[in-house]
């Protein structure tokens, strides 16, 4: 697959669809290489007419990983934040949406549709508030704010995600992400034990996470982002889902307040995952955002 050098780092990724169809940056989130969108997503939002992006973000998947820098203290970072400063880190979600932007001048594209789930979602926002210019609409997928006190995630993720494996034990790897993905999906989305699993197989095997997901985490932890949302002008559509674990719909209701506009629309059933049985329907809400949004 091609690389695009960006500054110091290189990002793996990937492109689907027209070259002169719309560009749609999807974004991933916290510890998940761009192969988990699903491929039925992806092609169903090309024969939209789409030309659809993605790529691994930095230090996950095939793009530049950090495997000499250590893990930041997450509890010294929230802390840190707390106190109004700002935390020294190996990147932020900021830099990550410069990233995405970098890509986009590799590509030759100087205005772009970005959807990100989770924290895909919050580097999107970054994006949005970073480079409003090159905005053409916005989608933000079962991710949040940032604002403090909004709901936590369910007891059951948090006890789940404390007992994340770190070595090189394949096993143990695929194990613990199947799990965290049964515990992730919603009720009315279940994905089949086997294809989770093979999913997981998948994700292990092309490129470990290691420490990954630490750095990342304390790069979410650090950003504060709520009281600028406000700011930002583009189209937006957001999707959450009623059963989700991980950021309860309150995260959802509150992205939609914050941004003047925007659509709010609340999937029952859905958790904090991408179920196969889900994406002929967020691809149609996706695809026909963007295609409005064209027409504005």
């Amino acid at each position: 697959m091609p690389r695009a050098t960006i500054g110091e780092i290189e990002l793996d990724y990937d492109c689907l669809g027209p070259e002169e169809g719309p560009a749609l940056v999807l974004i991933m989130g916290l510890s998940m290489q761009r192969t988990a969108w699903p491929r039925s997503l992806i092609e169903a939002l090309a024969e939209a007419g789409l030309r659809v992006i993605t790529f691994d973000n930095r230090d996950i998947g095939l793009s530049t990983r950090y495997h000499q820098t250590p893990a930041p203290n997450l509890l010294r970072v929230a802390a840190v934040r707390l106190t109004g400063r700002r935390p020294a880190l190996p990147y932020t979600l900021g830099d990550l949406a410069d990233d995405a932007a970098g890509l986009l001048d590799r590509l030759g594209i100087a205005r772009a549709h970005v959807a990100g789930i989770s924290m895909g979602g919050m580097i999107a926002q970054q994006f949005a508030l970073r480079h409003p210019a090159r905005l053409a609409s916005l989608g933000l997928l079962a991710s949040s704010s940032g604002r403090l006190g909004l709901p936590l995630p369910r007891a059951s993720v948090l006890r789940l995600m404390r007992t994340r494996p770190v070595g090189a034990d394949e096993h143990a790897a695929v194990d613990y992400i199947d799990r965290l993905f049964g515990v992730l999906a919603g009720p009315g989305w279940p994905t089949a034990a086997e294809e989770r699993r093979a999913r997981a197989l998948e994700a292990v095997r092309r490129a470990p996470t290691g420490r990954s997901s630490e750095r990342q985490l304390a790069a979410i932890l650090a950003d504060r982002r709520a009281h600028l949302l406000g700011t930002i002008r583009a189209p937006t559509l957001v999707l959450h889902g009623d059963a989700d674990p991980m950021l309860p719909s309150a995260h959802g209701r509150d992205l939609a307040r914050r941004i003047a506009g925007s659509r709010y629309v609340e999937i029952s059933g859905w958790g904090h995952d991408l179920p196969d049985g889900l994406m002929p329907d967020l691809a149609r809400r996706l695809a026909e955002h963007v295609h409005a949004a064209v027409q504005r």
